[in-house]
């Protein structure tokens, strides 16, 4: 026969810290993403900031038809991230789409599950980022077709940047592109940049370009926007993390805006 084995109750409760870490960032991300999780994990999340993710259905081919059919899943996407407990901020990260769906109708779609968190958009973080350098001439680097690429040359003109040069590189993929090697964004982003452009912008959370933003910045002589890091960035300085990390890229030195 086995002995009964006494299992005791502690004689005290621990004490709980009020939050398991201090800051919390969420993350809306594809089903198909291979890329944001990781540059969130390398650029954001320290023993002071979580990064918490939550994904979302989404079909290839990259269309705006498709992007589109995200919108619906915004909020409940949302609603799964450590529900019923505050945020500091919370990422849609898909470019291409928060130009077709719109910022602001993404940010309405995700406040409905998390009222009250500041809502970041790659699209919005990137504007942000550039006018902090005060860039009004930009070119821009793109992995789509031209068909998706052109609502996005719209968005950024119609903020009021002179596009220089925009070239796109024919994906349809999402996964594909999260698949073209660094030193290849690299080297495409030289031929990408006009001589009179202000700075750099490479569109896409699939692209591995946070990688080598300052890389190019050196090749080029001009600040570099990406996607993911411009949302990283958003991020950390909304959890009041302000450290300079000119290793990474330039934006990661300057103060985001107060707005």
């Amino acid at each position: 026969m086995t002995a009964t084995i006494d299992i005791l109750t502690a004689s005290r409760r621990p004490r709980l810290d009020e939050r398991p870490l201090e800051k919390r960032v969420g993350l809306v991300i594809l089903a198909t993403d291979h890329t944001t999780e990781v540059d969130f994990q390398r650029m954001v999340a320290s023993n002071r900031i979580g990064v918490y993710v939550s994904r979302i259905h989404y079909a290839n081919p990259t269309t705006p038809e498709n992007l589109l059919k995200m919108q619906p899943s915004l909020t409940s996407g949302a609603g799964l991230i450590l529900p019923g407990e505050p945020l500091d901020a919370i990422i849609y990260s898909c470019t291409s789409a928060s130009v077709v769906i719109g910022d602001a109708k993404v940010e309405a779609a995700i406040a409905a599950a998390k009222p009250g968190v500041p809502v970041v958009t790659p699209t919005a973080a990137a504007v942000d980022a550039l006018r902090a350098f005060g860039a009004k001439r930009i070119s821009v680097l793109t992995p789509y077709t031209v068909e998706t690429s052109r609502p996005m040359a719209d968005y950024f003109a119609h903020l009021g940047f002179e596009i220089d040069r925009f070239t796109c590189l024919g994906f349809t993929d999402d996964r594909e592109m999260a698949r073209i090697a660094p030193d290849e964004i690299a080297a495409l982003a030289l031929d990408a940049t006009a001589p009179g452009s202000d700075a750099l912008f490479i569109s896409c959370t699939a692209l591995r370009a946070a990688q080598v933003a300052g890389r190019i910045e050196r090749k080029i002589g001009k600040p570099v926007v990406s996607s993911n890091l411009a949302t990283a960035w958003a991020c950390l300085r909304l959890c009041g993390e302000d450290q300079a990390r000119p290793d990474v890229a330039r934006l990661m030195t300057m103060p985001y805006p107060e707005n």
